[in-house]
């Protein structure tokens, strides 16, 4: 299919997709956040406070051991989803099925399941974990497959990305919604008026988040297409957990970056899930946390408008930190605002507002990691690299599922409890346990930080450059043996330029290989003959290509442009794509780079240059050329000078 007929989404695909954020979202923030609460505050009533907390701790560990045990069931999710093949799609039917299964089983949990657990406790045990933990299944087939048929849905990277953005907008606002909603909703659905509604009430408010998980689910299935092209026939299997923790152990950055997310992910996920027993336990206003929830969003959105400009300004590794520090003032003053509320909206605020650019901050380090583990390790784990993040995520949550309920009965907030009910040492414990605790492990991750990543943009660009340098070495020997006579066109217009003029040592001196360069006149890279693509760096920067005439060559857009990040690139290929001569590759936005006060010359090098006896310019240097005019003549090395060991390559003047 053409890149016309797979590139553009409409706009009604694009909202489908959002609103699938939207859903998702809502029901992870129900699934994560409330059914704790619910559980702890009203699904056990027997009237035994004793036989209450016992039953809330068991259920709560049950929720944490099986949330756990799901993250080892992760891959093979991935695995079985990359594995469907279907009229539909490989995501899409996952989506659908996987989105309507758990949110009419979630949907159970709010209830008590007909009293079951007064008549058999054992039974009911047995029927609440089956229950979960297949909802939990189902719904990581949904998640999975939600985020992962992205790239199905286009195979251009600037519609990849207005997507996205609409998709993480849908995301946040689904996700902030239910927190606003939540204890308004549920105290006004709630048959009887009390501090923290009722089960009617949350068996309602539950009903209406399935219903929109239900719905934009269903929504994705229907006004969604994913496109066939042969990027998606060249996909790995997933490694599993196995492959992640080689990944891991091979490579250091990604391990220790994930070492301090760690930290820091059961930290906040600790406070972010205790927040609501705070307005509602400890202060006595529950639909006050409506309002911070409010605030929640709009500081959340900022945050991601302001870290572009905090890190042209300062270091990762400072803006780590600094983060860090600022959410730990901002628990300080949590601790000690009791129940004024301007003081606990100012310090949960502090304590929100920095979560966005930390997120942000690791993952740029956990994308860069994968140029790292190239580098070091000579192959490239993008997806299990990328996958670290969400699988501590989810043990985040997990850890966060089990300790809250502790700390629930820990605290005195169970069925029954009110604001007037709870003790000096019940709000106590409950302190030490939201702020004490988390904090100790984020000063773990400040240290680990510190100490041990040392992966910034600078090193970032080094690596980046290192590999544009030696990324051909590895296809030299494994390319088919050249043609006898081989051409290569200007893979873009402009003027042409002999490589020893290039201004960088490296390639000016011929040691990636020989070439030419190009001072463009516009922004279209196109393929120069039919290959298969090899590398595109994550930079968008640079595209390596192996020919069907056995020449491996590598484009490189500028000298110094790594340090853009992509900014100004869109790439229209990936990694395993076959192109044919003319197909566009890249295109870039020229005065981007220039503003950036760096050269935007095209460098084009023949990588395996050693298996040719002649490489000389057909055009003469100065002249201006059209994209796919030929400009490079290659004559490989015949049996001849192969036996005389001699590589007969003549400089280009």
């Amino acid at each position: 299919m053409e890149k016309k007929d797979q590139g553009k989404m409409s706009l009604g695909a694009r909202l489908a997709y959002s609103f699938g954020a939207f859903g998702n979202d809502s029901f992870y923030g129900l699934l994560s956040g409330y059914l704790i609460m619910f559980i702890t505050s009203h699904l056990f009533n027997t009237g035994s406070k004793a036989t209450d907390a016992k039953m809330i701790s068991i259920v709560t560990i049950i929720i944490m051991a099986l949330r756990i045990v799901e993250l080892f069931i992760d891959p093979f999710i991935g695995n079985a989803i990359d594995r469907t093949k279907t009229r539909w799609g490989h995501f899409r039917p996952w989506v659908v099925v996987g989105g309507s299964i758990s949110a009419i089983i979630l949907l159970l949990l709010f209830t008590n399941l007909g009293g079951l657990y007064q008549k058999n406790a054992v039974i009911y045990m047995v029927v609440f974990a089956v229950l979960y933990i297949t909802m939990d299944i189902f719904y990581s087939f949904k998640d999975v497959g939600f985020w992962s048929m992205l790239p199905s849905l286009t195979t251009d990277s600037r519609e990849r990305e207005k997507t996205a953005t609409y998709a993480r907008v849908g995301s946040t606002v689904g996700g902030g919604l239910v927190g606003i909603l939540v204890m308004p909703a549920v105290i006004f659905f709630s048959a009887e008026a009390t501090s923290t509604g009722d089960d009617r009430g949350w068996f309602i408010f539950a009903a209406i988040i399935c219903s929109i998980a239900f719905i934009s689910a269903w929504g994705v299935g229907l006004f969604t297409r994913e496109v066939n092209s042969d990027i998606r026939k060249n996909k790995q299997d997933t490694k599993g957990i196995v492959g992640i923790f080689k990944a891991l152990s091979g490579n250091d950055q990604l391990m220790w970056v994930a070492c301090a997310y760690l930290f820091y992910g059961i930290a906040i996920n600790i406070t972010n899930s205790l927040e609501v027993y705070y307005f509602t336990y400890i202060m006595g206003m529950p639909t006050a946390f409506s309002l911070f929830s409010t605030i929640n969003i709009f500081l959340g959105i900022f945050a991601t408008s302001l870290f572009p400009i905090l890190s042209k300004k300062m270091s990762r590794k400072t803006l780590f930190t600094t983060c860090l520090i600022v959410m730990l003032a901002g628990m300080g003053l949590f601790s000690v605002a009791g129940s004024n509320l301007p003081l606990v909206l100012i310090a949960a605020s502090l304590f929100g507002f920095p979560q966005q650019m930390v997120f942000l901050i690791v993952l740029m380090i956990i994308t860069d990691s994968v140029e790292y583990g190239q580098l070091k390790l000579g192959h490239r784990d993008e997806s299990l690299a990328l996958s670290v993040r969400p699988l501590i995520d989810k043990f985040g949550g997990a850890v966060s599922n089990g300790v809250v309920g502790q700390i629930a009965i820990m605290a005195g907030m169970t069925t029954g409890a009110t604001a007037a009910s709870i003790t000096p040492a019940g709000k106590l414990n409950f302190k030490i346990m939201m702020f004490a605790v988390p904090a100790v492990m984020l000063v773990a991750a400040i240290i680990v930080f510190a100490k041990k990543v040392i992966l910034s943009e600078q090193k970032h660009a080094e690596i980046v450059a290192e590999l544009e340098q030696t990324w051909g070495k590895k296809f030299n020997k494994t390319a088919e043996t050249p043609e006898d006579n081989v051409t290569v066109a200007s893979p873009i217009a402009g003027q042409l330029i002999n490589l020893s003029e290039v201004h960088d040592q490296i390639f000016s001196s011929g040691s990636v290989g020989q070439g030419f360069a190009i001072k463009p006149s516009d922004g279209k890279v196109l393929a120069p003959f039919d290959a298969t693509v090899r590398q595109v760096f994550t930079t968008r920067h640079a595209v390596g290509l192996v020919g069907d005439n056995g020449v491996v060559l590598l484009i490189h857009i500028g000298i110094g442009t790594v340090k853009l990040k992509g900014t100004g690139f869109v790439s229209y290929v990936e990694q395993g794509q076959h192109v044919k001569k003319g197909q566009e590759l890249i295109e870039f936005w020229d005065p981007t780079i220039k503003k950036a006060g760096l050269d935007d010359t095209v460098i084009v090098v023949v990588t395996n240059s050693e298996k040719f006896s002649k490489i000389e310019l057909i055009e003469n240097p100065g002249q201006e050329i059209q994209a796919e005019e030929n400009v490079l003549n290659l004559e490989a090395l015949n049996s001849e000078s192969n036996e005389l060991g001699g590589n007969q390559v003549e400089p280009i003047n």
